[in-house]
């Protein structure tokens, strides 16, 4: 027979070095806020292991309801950081279901029945779980493998608890008077300590595949723009084959040199968030946007002519305030086209490039699409007034 206590002792033990390894890692890289949240988290578990151990030498019923909304609160804060993790912003989903409940176990304790609020309490953690087994499971965008064990983890510990609130329904416990001690208790207290401990070593994985996510995320990113730059246009493109219903538009800013002389680096460096903007409102689902570097960018996107004049046109309308008056900049750019027996992302570039310096060559301000017989369509200027 195992003896319940030094369940309880190994729970709050291996609790309180998770959390204490959690917050080490914090303090190391304190932009992983779902980290510190898990520790919290844990930390409210632990202070419920305890006081659940107090409580089953003095059955005090202020300090059951003291136990049962550590569990439930120390639960929530865990869903939480899987939220946050994930991305999941709605967090009030999970917050005001879980306070009603605690707030209805703490009536029903005060009044006496403190087997529905352990009911209460063990379906709200269930419920808490399986919705962290859920969110894991249904994310697609993050490293599977490990997403997966979270969910089976989550739903191994919720089916403990699911257990131990069980038994009280069948058995009909209502009134306790003691803290419960049966087979699903036991039970539950091996698996919770099981799970908890696997769950802060997949933490460590989950905190590993962040970083290295938003350190490839960095490394595609222009930092000045917000667009991807020429690595994750290789990355994503270099390949694929072009077919004949998608293209490239490049864009190069006209006399942007000049730019940067007279108005200086900071004005310039506006002008160039400006176009991205522009290209950021007329993008849409299946365009992909580019900073090839210094003032060159490029689309990828199905053949689509007017849509690089669009952004050109636009372009010119914005307008730069400088200390000299109000700038207004305008752009040129070319399309290269992919082929129906396919073309490679070199071969697509190089024709968008070779219509770019053909737009610049006819007049800057206007989108040159190169002809499959090569001979360039030299388009009007583009009109911004």
């Amino acid at each position: 027979m195992l003896d319940f206590s030094s369940l309880l002792l190994a729970a709050a033990l291996s609790g309180t070095c998770l959390s204490v390894t959690m917050l080490a890692i914090w303090l190391t890289a304190p932009q992983a806020r779902f980290v510190l949240t898990v520790a919290c988290g844990i930390l409210v578990l632990v202070a419920h292991v305890v006081l659940f151990w107090r409580y089953t030498k003095d059955a005090n019923p202020w300090l059951c309801q003291m136990v049962l909304a550590l569990l439930s609160l120390g639960f929530l804060v865990i869903c939480l950081s899987a939220m946050q993790y994930l991305g999941i912003r709605s967090y009030r989903r999970a917050i005001v279901p879980a306070l009603a409940a605690m707030a209805a176990c703490a009536l029903v304790t005060y009044f006496g029945f403190d087997g529905v609020g352990f009911l209460i309490t063990y379906s709200t953690v269930t419920a808490l779980l399986g919705a962290i087994g859920t969110m894991f499971w249904m994310k697609g965008d993050h490293d599977r493998r490990i997403l997966l064990v979270v969910s089976f983890l989550s739903g191994a510990c919720g089916i403990s608890f699911a257990l131990c609130g069980l038994v009280l329904l069948v058995q009909g416990q209502w009134v306790l008077g003691a803290a419960p001690d049966n087979w699903a208790e036991r039970l539950n207290s091996v698996v919770a300590v099981a799970c908890m401990t696997g769950f802060g070593a997949l933490t460590l994985s989950l905190h590993h595949l962040q970083a290295q996510i938003e350190l490839k995320a960095a490394t595609m990113t222009d930092p000045l723009t917000g667009l991807m730059n020429r690595r994750a246009l290789n990355e994503l493109y270099g390949g694929r084959s072009f077919g004949p219903f998608m293209a490239i538009a490049m864009f190069d800013l006209d006399h942007f040199k000049t730019t940067n002389d007279v108005f200086g680096h900071p004005v310039g460096d506006q002008v160039l968030c400006r176009f991205a903007a522009v290209i950021k409102k007329y993008g849409r689902a299946g365009v992909d946007a580019f900073r090839l570097g210094g003032e060159e960018f490029a689309l990828v996107l199905s053949q689509a002519h007017d849509m690089a004049s669009r952004i050109g046109v636009a372009f010119g309308t914005e307008i730069v305030p400088t200390q000299r008056g109000p700038l207004r900049s305008s752009v040129s750019g070319g399309m290269g086209f992919g082929a129906p027996d396919g073309r490679t992302l070199d071969e697509v570039l190089a024709e968008a490039d070779a219509a770019l310096y053909a737009a610049k060559r006819a007049g800057r301000n206007r989108v040159i699409a190169q002809r499959q017989e090569d001979q360039p369509d030299s388009g009007p200027a583009l009109c911004s007034a």
